[in-house]
């Protein structure tokens, strides 16, 4: 605690020590204003304009640092407010809403730092959104992806026009932050974390620029929750949506309301697809916290000038909704706080798929063609970007619940044997749980085993995604002292079976953290299970008929290991945790 106190007094002190330094009338003017938006700034521009921020509006901004990197720099943002309310204690007094936004979390798709920087010093001045500030508290990261952002290049984003240079997509460790919420491995998503539990602001805005294919509409908004999630906040998410559609359009713009990815890739005839897509991605991780969530994505084949006054227009309008709407979006949440706490033995979507049903939309496309290629030998999808053409192409535009599990009516047990990494993805996830004093003699508790385990044929995002087939069973387990109890009634239920659930895909189980618990580590020795078997065919006669009603299999009758493995699976010798996860549910709170 004195450590992080030292440093953050170090971090002020800095801040402090730029803002005495700066220049009288230093310009709030980032290089891509000052370029016509051909060129993004560097990092070094982020370090002078937060403090010259808050110097230009010592009442109105404060610049902090919340973070370092692992290249050593410092994660900056800015938080404003008309009226003073700059931390996040204060806020809540008052009961303000709090927005926060940020750009270049992959960090070639750096509008939003752009955008941002113009969007807010205009708030300040009174030119635009004039108000908002008044009511709501913003806060503002212009870049998430720091040392990404500093893998500097002109051909970074080869499928994006402009600017002339821009950042790399993930970290200095090789790792994309939009797949890291859960798992929360990068030391910059760490950081983020504890921000948005310090500020736990009612709507989180993410920016980006998408990739893929040609056509006229310049953005999408992905905002959840609008497909699932608690009917308060839901419904919240729904009229967010369609006032931003609408806001854009009277701007100028061609919004979409989903990601514009096509379900078969490079062939716009297989249409599009709605989702609910896994808490990996910035937008539905903080849905599953009864918050909003919105995924900004302008269109990578727009020009730099045309993204950023898009980006820019979306922040504006983000921020009038949320000073005359903030108040009803917090009461939302407050009611999906309470469902969520009582959902103790509700049946839970942990997925969703979707349904058959398909619609047939027009889409703003070009002319193209499908033709063979010399290169790669497939397939490829030639535009013409000169004639626009109105695609009448295919919709999937429903969901529907796909992997489902009861929720515990108590909560979950992770043994003292596993209690420290737990503990600490529960603590950056703001997740309610304590520690058990005394252990417990055979306590009754739902336990999963797998029928089948095993990890992915290669690495993702650093890791060997798992999988694990099973269901939860009634046993008795010895619990010890120094188990974590993590209660169901809370409100961040939903994101407690997200870790703790194995079948989720985004649970600590699916991204590898248990996986020495499906390895079998004891053997019995073939001679020895031999005699083993022999005396149990003898002793039992109706273990002796299952044998042979299991040799009626082909396949089990041509494996030797299998066979041998039959007797041993029912000798007291065999290891009982086993394919055993290491978490426990039960229907009562612990004492």
């Amino acid at each position: 605690m004195i450590r992080h106190q030292i440093a953050a007094l170090i971090a002020l002190c800095s801040i402090a020590q730029v803002i005495a330094a700066a220049p009288s009338g230093n310009s709030l003017r980032t290089v891509a204003e000052q370029s016509g938006n051909k060129r993004t700034g560097r990092y070094e521009e982020v370090e002078r304009l937060c403090p010259a921020f808050q110097q230009q509006w010592p009442q109105q901004v404060r610049c902090f640092e919340f973070g370092r990197t692992p290249e050593g720099r410092p994660m900056l943002a800015l938080a404003a407010s008309a009226d003073g309310t700059l931390d996040p204690a204060a806020a809540r007094r008052a009961g303000r809403p709090i927005v926060l936004m940020q750009g270049g979390i992959h960090a070639g798709e750096i509008d939003g730092k752009d955008a941002g920087f113009l969007a807010l010093r205009e708030m300040l001045e009174g030119s635009l959104a004039k108000d908002a500030l008044k009511t709501a508290t913003l806060v503002f990261v212009p870049v998430l992806n720091v040392d990404g952002h500093e893998r500097f290049g002109r051909w970074n984003r080869p499928n994006q026009v402009g600017p002339e240079e821009m950042g790399w997509r993930v970290t200095s460790q090789n790792l994309n932050l939009n797949r890291d919420y859960v798992k929360a491995d990068a030391p910059e998503m760490q950081a983020m974390l504890r921000l948005l539990g310090e500020w736990d602001p009612i709507l989180y805005v993410d920016l980006h620029v998408t990739d893929g294919a040609k056509f006229e509409h310049d953005i999408s908004y992905s905002v959840s929750p609008t497909l699932a999630g608690r009917e308060p906040i839901r419904q919240a998410g729904v009229a967010l949506r369609d006032e931003l559609m609408k806001r854009a359009a009277a701007k100028g713009s061609l919004p979409v309301d989903f990601y514009p990815s096509f379900i078969k890739d490079d062939d716009p005839s297989t249409g599009f697809a709605v989702s609910v897509g896994p808490k990996r991605f910035s937008q539905e991780y903080w849905a599953s916290r009864n918050r909003l969530g919105v995924l900004v994505e302008t269109h990578s084949w727009k020009d730099y000038p045309t993204r950023v006054r898009i980006t820019h227009h979306t922040i504006i309008s983000l921020m009038e909704m949320a000073a005359r709407d903030g108040k009803q979006w917090l009461a939302a949440a407050q009611a999906a706080d309470r469902e969520a706490a009582s959902r103790g033995g509700a049946t839970v979507a942990l997925t969703y798929k979707n349904t058959p049903h398909v619609k047939t939309i027009d889409f703003r496309g070009y002319e193209y063609e499908r033709v063979p290629s010399a290169v790669s030998g497939a397939l490829l999808t030639r535009y013409n970007d000169k004639r626009p053409q109105l695609w009448r192409i295919p919709l999937r535009d429903e969901v529907t619940p796909d992997i489902t599990v009861t929720a515990p009516r108590g909560g979950y047990l992770v043994p003292a044997s596993h209690a420290r990494v737990v503990a600490d993805k529960l603590t950056l996830h703001g997740i309610e749980f304590r520690t058990l004093a005394q252990g417990q003699t055979g306590a009754e508790v739902e336990v999963f085993r797998a029928s089948k385990a095993q990890p992915a044929s290669s690495t993702f995002e650093g890791r060997s995604l798992f999988s694990a087939e099973g269901d939860w069973s009634k046993e008795k387990q010895d619990i010890a002292a120094g188990a974590l109890f993590v209660p169901i009634a809370q409100p961040k239920s939903e994101l407690a079976m997200v870790l703790l659930e194995p079948r989720d895909p985004d649970s600590l189980v699916s991204w590898g953290y248990f996986a020495a618990a499906f390895e079998r580590k004891e053997y019995m020795e073939a001679y020895v299970a031999e005699e083993v078997a022999e005396q149990m065919l003898k002793q039992d006669p109706a273990l002796r008929r299952e044998f042979e009603r299991r040799l009626e299999d082909p396949k089990f009758a041509a494996d030797p290991n299998a066979r041998l493995d039959f007797f041993y699976k029912r000798h007291s010798s065999w290891d009982e945790r086993y394919n055993l996860y290491p978490v426990f549910r039960v229907a009562d709170a612990p004492r």
